[in-house]
């Protein structure tokens, strides 16, 4: 099932932001101007003179005026108004009207975003846009998060920030998603960009403490160092420590997934002497009352990760506890909090005073029930961003329908993802969400037992919902109440829902569903299918009928090369197209390598499928420029 990812102790669920979608082909221009060349080319054709004496009244003595090219007026017209274009896909579009238009738009470009850290080269990158200050790069696909990526597969940063030390000595920041980075990367860009000023790192892997010293201690003007679902070794370094010892920059700084102990005297110095910081996420090493110090030093806190939500074991008996609760009401900038490791509820009572203020609560790692959510979801009336454990069971997504009427996004995540686990929530607290947050954006949810009525509802008293997953755990399970099968439930998602970009579905579906997918789904952009479908019509129902699908994740179904083909016509419009664990040959991927050459096509099997002799356990399958990467591992066939 979709649902079996990496034990949540490791912290990997996936990131709700992935939606966004750009395009990353970089068509080549030889005739490229320097970074400079368009600010001064007006200046060196205005202030040309003759030879000679300039005094008297002769025609000597007046400044011969050479009109600029005409290419060289647009260029620095348009330079002046692509300075405002922020958009990603407007300016992508800007650069497709002409080569002067393509030329300009590069070099009025600041940040980079590479969806794909293998759709394109960093030389090529690098050469296009010279006056980058921020990359954002992605690199392994999303199912990675789900054990479903082999280990050591690829996608290393070493090559990018190698070309990126050359190319940008002055980048700010770096965003980096499933992407391998070592210490040795993280040195490199520690020492190649003197202003170096922003850091964050979601879901990567490779680096550790030894790492994150280097960064704290040469990067002097750091603002953000966020460190998120990623796996950090620990190599017993007290890289807390090694921030400078006077004032910092620090406005953002999140270790909740460092899993080893810090120097806590070490942070709390750090955080008195941050005095614009407004982001702290605390990893489970930290105590309440440590957290308590820490509030005190920086009431400014606008978001806080409170870490482990008890006292610490060494705390001796009879020692009276700090005022948590006054801790909270100080802090009147809160409206954010996350953390609660390791909870004890009774602690729960502390946050009370800033639930009026919260917009965003994630109660993702404490095991409450609805009686202990009540009394703080009762006060959230500002609240537009959810995350919680099914254990509040569908009495307390009914306390959460009854007051958070400003609810955009709700995430609600299994205390147990076994597929034969008794889920506590089911259609009656997706109904009650539907019925009493009518505002929702986004919505993921878990659990055992759902029914086409009131996913219904939910299409119907939800319109605006851009993302709607919905992961029923047991495999093939129908309408739970007629048996019949989830097909009814999510084609009205589809027909109802005008603004949706995000679907994921579960459950029992037919063909049937994948039609009304692809006759309804005109601006869905992403797809993720786990045990679905009948036959290969499913999936060229969605390749045929689905103009904006960008990216297509496929678990486990009965689709075969008949399906892989159905789409030849528009794989090149998408990022990806992943397939694990259905009915795919070697004959069909080779097919569509051969028919799609500007497609980098890769297969693998996992050691456990020697076995499936001519079939392919996994496609992956994507656009490049570059072709077929040369990093690939040994169990990764490029076709």
């Amino acid at each position: 099932m979709v649902i079996s990812k990496k034990p949540r102790s490791q912290n990997h669920y996936p990131n709700p932001n992935f939606m966004r979608e750009d395009r990353t082909e970089m068509s080549e221009d030889d005739d490229r101007s320097s970074p400079s060349d368009s600010v001064n080319t007006i200046d060196s054709c205005s202030n040309k003179t003759t030879s000679g004496s300039t005094s008297g009244s002769g025609p000597s003595s007046i400044p011969e005026y050479q009109a600029p090219y005409p290419d060289q007026v647009l260029e620095n017209v348009l330079e002046n108004v692509l300075c405002f274009l922020t958009s990603r896909r407007d300016r992508n579009a800007a650069s497709l009207v002409c080569r002067s238009w393509y030329r300009v738009e590069a070099l009025t470009r600041s940040d980079l975003f590479i969806g794909n850290c293998y759709a394109v080269s960093p030389r090529r990158a690098t050469s296009r846009f010279t006056r980058i200050r921020s990359v954002t790069l992605k690199g392994k696909p999303r199912f990675a998060d789900f054990n479903l990526m082999p280990p050591n597969w690829g996608a290393h940063f070493a090559p990018w920030v190698s070309a990126m030390a050359k190319a940008y000595p002055w980048l700010e920041k770096v965003h980096l998603k499933r992407m391998t980075v070592t210490d040795e990367d993280l040195a490199v860009l520690a020492e190649s960009f003197f202003g170096f000023k922003e850091l964050v790192l979601v879901c990567c892997d490779g680096f550790g403490t030894n790492g994150l010293a280097v960064v704290a201690s040469r990067c002097r003007q750091l603002r953000v160092l966020d460190l998120i679902e990623s796996e950090v070794s620990d190599d017993e370094v007290d890289w807390i420590s090694f921030f400078p010892e006077s004032a910092t920059c620090l406005e953002s700084l999140i270790f909740d997934c460092v899993d080893c102990p810090i120097n806590f005297d070490a942070l709390e110095r750090l955080v008195a002497r941050s005095l614009s910081l407004k982001k702290l996420r605390l990893n489970r090493y930290v105590s309440i009352g440590q957290l308590h110090r820490l509030m005190v030093r920086a009431p400014q806190l606008t978001h806080l990760g409170t870490g482990s939500f008890r006292p610490s074991e060494d705390v001796a008996q009879g020692e009276q506890e700090p005022d948590y609760t006054s801790a909270f009401a100080a802090s009147k900038s809160l409206v954010c909090l996350s953390g609660f490791r390791d909870i004890i509820p009774d602690y729960l009572t502390a946050i009370y005073p800033v639930c009026a203020s919260l917009t965003s609560l994630n109660l993702s790692y404490a095991n409450i029930n609805a009686e202990q959510l009540k009394p703080i979801i009762g006060n959230c009336h500002k609240l537009q961003i959810f995350w919680v454990l099914d254990s509040i069971c569908d009495e307390g997504l009914q306390a959460v329908a009854a007051t958070c009427k400003e609810l955009r996004e709700l995430r609600v995540f299994p205390i147990d993802a076994r597929e034969d686990s008794e889920g506590p929530v089911s259609e009656v607290g997706l109904q009650a969400i539907s019925e009493g947050c009518r505002k929702l954006q986004s919505i993921l949810y878990f659990c055992q037992r759902m029914t086409n009525a009131a996913v219904i509802a939910m299409s119907k008293n939800c319109p605006d919902l851009v993302v709607f997953r919905l992961c029923i755990m047991g495999r093939h399970r129908p309408d739970h109440v007629t048996g019949e099968p989830m097909d009814e439930g999510f084609g009205a998602i589809v027909m109802n829902c005008k603004k949706l970009t995000r679907l994921a579905v579960s459950g029992l579906l037919t063909d049937r569903a994948f039609n009304y997918f692809g006759r309804y789904g005109k601006t869905v952009r992403t797809l993720s299918v786990a045990f679905a479908g009948d036959s290969d019509m499913a999936l060229k129902y969605v390749l045929e009928g689905c103009p904006r699908l960008q990216k297509l994740e496929i678990r486990d179904s009965p689709f075969g090369d008949a399906a892989l083909l159905s789409g030849r016509h528009h794989y090149y419009n998408m990022r990806f197209l992943w397939m694990s664990s259905c009915k795919l040959t070697s004959g069909g991927c080779q097919q569509i390598a051969q028919e799609l050459p500007h497609l980098v096509v890769e297969v693998f099997n996992h050691e456990f499928d020697e076995d499936m002799g001519n079939f392919v356990n996994t496609l992956y399958m994507y656009r490049s420029l570059e072709g077929p990467r040369d990093d690939a591992p040994k169990f990764v066939s490029i076709l």
